[in-house]
């Protein structure tokens, strides 16, 4: 039988041991400062991450939405602790002139699988047997495309500085479009509303997207778009030997992309505990692609993310405390 003396020390340490364990997370008293882009649908990933470091003690600030080029200038200067969009490897310019593997920590690959490419509805692909994006050099095909009346094809882009923009400009001199195609660019998610819209009303749609994103949710390939191809691999930058046609012999003139953690490296090095969770975290593209179709569908302001944040969790537990486990084992 335990004395009252031992009985007692036994209780206060279980009523303490709380508080000691909260003071031994690895984050205690560190402020990280996540970044992302100005892109909405980018926050999903990124709160469950800041999430993910909030259960390990870590005082995660609001995510500060930037350009891409910014974010990887301010992570290396150690202005932000780290992002979760980094794309490889149609952001390796950007990561390369930020200092590379010398300023970044970047282990293990959270989103894999992300295509990119260009689509048109498939009513005018079957039409008029519209397959590869070089057949719009024709100026009957192209017009068919024409949203403004100037008679050059209208392509639904990317917003200005990133780098799929560059990529398309690459492409349409390298398949001889200048001509005939015109790179619609500003705020994405409006141009590809517009594309929406027209689609919708029954018009020929020709525009460019990703994965992990809700536009493939809703204008779905193979049913009602389709990819096209291009005529052989072309790419600006150091990007511009890069062959990026697939093992089946079929080129969509972009990588399959992977989306890592990027963090400041010197930081990661201080902090084993969230640089285990950057290398060991993994996200399936689906389910992000299902979050941003929820957005898409209204559920799109910060209290809807953090729900769905909550959701994911909840459905993944096992997984999510695993993450944690491996994180706190490295301090």
């Amino acid at each position: 039988m335990q004395t009252p003396t031992i009985l007692a020390t036994t209780l206060a340490a279980v009523l303490i041991s709380p508080a000691l364990f909260a003071a031994d997370l690895p984050g205690k008293g560190i402020t990280v400062h996540p970044v992302q882009s100005t892109l909405p649908e980018e926050s999903f990933q990124t709160e469950i991450i800041n999430r993910a470091l909030t259960q390990l003690g870590y005082d995660v600030s609001a995510t500060e939405e930037v350009e891409y080029n910014v974010a990887y200038t301010a992570i290396a200067a150690g202005d932000a602790t780290y992002m979760a969009v980094n794309w490889e490897p149609l952001q390796k310019d950007m990561y390369a002139a930020s200092g590379g593997d010398k300023k970044f920590y970047r282990q293990g690959t959270y989103i894999s699988g992300a295509a990119q490419g260009y689509l048109i509805d498939k009513k005018t692909a079957e039409k008029y047997h519209i397959t590869d994006i070089s057949q719009l050099k024709d100026p009957k095909l192209a017009k068919l495309f024409d949203a403004n009346g100037d008679g050059k094809a209208d392509l639904a882009g990317c917003n200005p500085g990133w780098v799929c923009g560059s990529v398309i400009d690459t492409q349409i001199k390298a398949y001889g479009l200048s001509n005939t195609v015109t790179q619609n660019q500003g705020n994405y998610s409006a141009i590809i509303a517009d594309t929406l819209t027209r689609f919708k009303a029954g018009k020929p749609v020709l525009y460019f997207t990703w994965t992990p994103y809700w536009v493939s949710d809703e204008l779905k390939p193979g049913k009602d778009v389709v990819w096209l191809t291009v005529p052989f691999s072309a790419n600006p930058g150091s990007l511009k030997d890069l062959n990026t046609e697939l093992s089946n012999g079929k080129n969509y003139g972009f990588a399959v992309n992977n989306e890592y953690i990027v963090a400041n490296k010197a930081w990661a090095a201080k902090n084993p505990a969230a640089a285990k969770l950057f290398a060991v975290a993994k996200l399936p593209l689906g389910d992000v692609n299902a979050q941003n179709q929820l957005m898409h569908k209204g559920e799109s302001s910060a209290e809807d993310i953090q729900r769905h944040v909550d959701g994911w969790i909840a459905a993944h537990q096992a997984t999510f405390d695993g993450w944690i486990k491996q994180a706190l084992a490295a301090q």
